[in-house]
C-alpha cells in the first residue's frame, strides 16, 4: 500500500539472522553507552535492540525487564544476560552480561587505585568533595523520578512510606522488608487486587514494533523450551563458579579473614540484593560501615560517585567497597594488591549469581508472559524501593553534610540524627545548587557531576575548603 506522499506504509521487513560475532559488537557499543544509572542504561538498550536494531519487540523487552526487576542484582545487566540468551543460547547470554560489566570494571579499578595514591592531595580530595555534593543530589532526583512511576495508588503510596520508616526508623533488613513487599504485590495481583499496576515506565520510549515484526518473533525459541538438563548443567556451572571461591577462601583462610568477608558478605548480598542498585547499596553502605568498618560514609558517596561517572551498572561501586575493604586489611600482601584482588573478588561474587539467575529461570519465565501475579510483585517491590532509596539518601546526608551525629533509641526506635551546630556549610551550599539545577533547571546527570567537581575544585583553590 503507499501513501498520500507516495511512500510505501508496509511494515519493514524482518530482520535476519544475527551472528554471535555481530552481535558482539552491538553489546559492547551499549556497554560503552551505559551511563547514567539503571534508567538510563535500559534506555540505551531499548533504543539500540528494538528501535534501531529490531532485534526484540516491545512487549517482548518489557517483559523480559519485568522479570529482572523482581531478580535480586543489577536489572539492566540481568536484561541484557537475558536478551543475548534468546538470541544465541548460553554463550549468547554470556557474552552480553560479561561485556556490560567490563568496561565499568575497569574503570571503576583504574579510578580506585587513583583515589588511594593520590586522593590526599588537595585538588584530588576537593574533586570527591563536589562529587559527594552532586550525589547527594542524584539519589533525591532518584527518588522523585522512581516516585513518579511507582506510586500511582493510595497503596504504593502506603507501601513506600511503610518501608522508609521500617528501614530508617525502626531497623528493618533491607532483604525482608522488599521480599515482603513482593509478596504482598504477588497475592494482590492473583487475587486482582486493584492498586498494583506493573505498567510504569523504565526509560523506554520511541516507536514500539510489534514482536512479530522483530528478530526473536512472537515465538518460543527451541532453546527456551525448559531442558531440565540443560537448565540443571547451566545452572550448576554458574553455581561451581560463583560458591567454589567462597568456600576455598573459607576452607584455606578462616572466616575472619578479609577476603573471606567480602567474599561471604557479597555472596550474600547478591541474594537479597531487589530493588535494584540505589536500594542495595542502602544496605551495603550501612554494613560496610557500620558492621565491617571498610570504609566512611562520605567514601561510600565518593565510590558513588566513580559508578555514575563511569559505564556499566551502578553496583559496580561494590568493587571499590571491596577493593578499600582489602587495602586497609591486607595481611602478607600489598595494599595495592590486596586492593586489587578484594575488589576483583567483590564483583566476581556479585555478578556470577545475575547469570545463574538468568539461566535458571528465564527457560520458564518466557512461558509467562502476561502473568498478573508477576506485574503486582513488580509493582509493589517498586513501591517499596522508593523508600528504600529515600532511606539512602536520608543517611548519606546525615553522614556527609554533618560532621557529628548521636543515635537516638526509644522503644524500637534506633536511627541517627544529626548534631545541628556541626553542619558543613560549603558541603550543604554546593549540595543545595546541584539540586536547584537538577529539578528546578533539569541539568543531567553528567553536567551536573562535572560542575560540582569543578565547583569542589574552585573551592579549594579560593581557600574555602582544605
Amino acid at each position: 500500500m503507499t501513501g498520500l506522499a507516495g511512500r510505501s506504509t508496509a511494515a519493514p521487513a524482518r530482520p535476519g539472522p544475527v551472528s554471535l560475532g555481530e552481535a558482539f559488537r552491538v553489546w559492547l557499543r551499549i556497554a560503552l553507552l551505559s551511563f547514567g544509572g539503571p534508567a538510563g542504561q535500559i534506555a540505551v538498550m531499548h533504543r539500540i535492540l528494538v528501535e534501531e536494531k529490531r532485534w526484540i519487540g516491545e512487549q517482548r523487552f518489557l517483559h523480559a525487564l519485568n522479570f529482572c526487576m523482581l531478580l535480586p542484582g543489577p536489572e539492566a545487566q540481568q536484561l541484557a544476560t537475558y536478551i543475548g540468551w534468546l538470541m544465541h543460547r548460553t554463550r549468547g547470554g554470556i557474552v552480553a552480561g560479561t561485556l556490560f560489566v567490563l568496561p565499568g570494571m575497569v574503570s571503576i579499578m583504574a579510578l580506585s587505585w587513583i583515589y588511594v595514591l593520590y586522593g590526599r592531595l588537595g585538588i584530588v580530595s576537593a574533586l570527591f568533595f563536589g562529587l559527594k555534593a552532586a550525589v547527594l543530589s542524584i539519589v533525591l532526583h532518584a527518588v522523585h523520578r522512581i516516585g513518579k512511576r511507582a506510586l500511582r495508588s493510595m497503596a504504593t503510596l502506603w507501601l513506600a512510606a511503610v518501608a522508609f520508616v521500617s528501614i530508617f526508623f525502626l531497623g528493618a533488613p533491607f532483604p525482608a522488608v522488599v521480599l515482603a513487599a513482593g509478596a504482598i504485590g504477588y497475592a494482590a495481583g492473583r487475587s486482582g487486587i486493584a492498586g498494583f499496576d506493573a505498567s510504569i515506565g523504565h526509560g523506554a520510549s520511541g516507536p514500539d514494533p510489534a514482536d512479530g515484526d522483530t528478530l526473536l518473533g512472537e515465538e518460543l525459541p527451541a532453546h527456551a523450551r525448559p531442558s531440565h538438563r540443560q537448565v540443571l548443567r547451566d545452572a550448576l556451572a554458574c553455581l561451581v563458579l560463583w560458591l567454589a571461591p567462597v568456600l576455598a577462601l573459607l576452607l584455606l583462610l578462616g572466616p575472619d579473614n578479609v577476603f573471606t568477608r567480602i567474599a561471604t558478605f557479597f555472596s550474600a548480598m547478591a541474594t537479597v540484593s531487589f530493588g535494584g542498585a540505589y536500594a542495595v547499596l542502602a544496605y551495603v553502605a550501612q554494613e560496610a560501615v557500620q558492621s565491617h568498618h571498610w570504609l566512611g560514609p562520605g567514601e561510600m558517596l565518593d565510590g558513588l560517585g566513580m559508578a555514575e561517572t563511569t559505564p556499566g551498572p551502578l553496583i559496580m561501586v561494590l568493587q571499590f567497597v571491596g577493593f578499600l575493604g582489602a587495602y586497609r586489611n591486607p595481611g602478607l600482601l600489598s595494599p595495592l594488591l590486596a586492593g586489587t584482588l578484594g575488589g576483583l573478588l567483590a564483583t566476581w561474587v556479585t555478578f556470577v549469581p545475575c547469570f545463574l539467575w538468568i539461566f535458571l529461570g528465564a527457560p520458564f519465565i518466557e512461558r509467562m508472559r502476561g502473568n498478573r501475579a508477576l506485574a503486582g510483585a513488580l509493582a509493589a517491590v517498586t513501591a517499596a524501593v522508593v523508600g528504600v532509596v529515600l532511606n539512602l539518601a536520608v543517611w548519606f546526608a546525615i553522614h556527609t553534610l554533618f560532621r557529628e551525629t548521636w543515635k537516638l533509641r526509644a522503644g524500637p526506635l534506633a536511627f541517627d540524627v544529626p548534631v545541628l551546630g556541626s553542619i558543613d556549610v560549603p558541603a550543604a551550599l554546593l549540595a543545595l545548587a546541584v539540586a536547584i539545577a537538577m529539578f528546578r533547571f533539569r541539568l543531567g546527570m553528567i553536567p551536573a557531576l562535572a560542575a560540582a567537581s569543578m565547583a569542589g575544585v574552585a573551592l579549594h583553590l579560593i581557600g574555602v575548603i582544605d
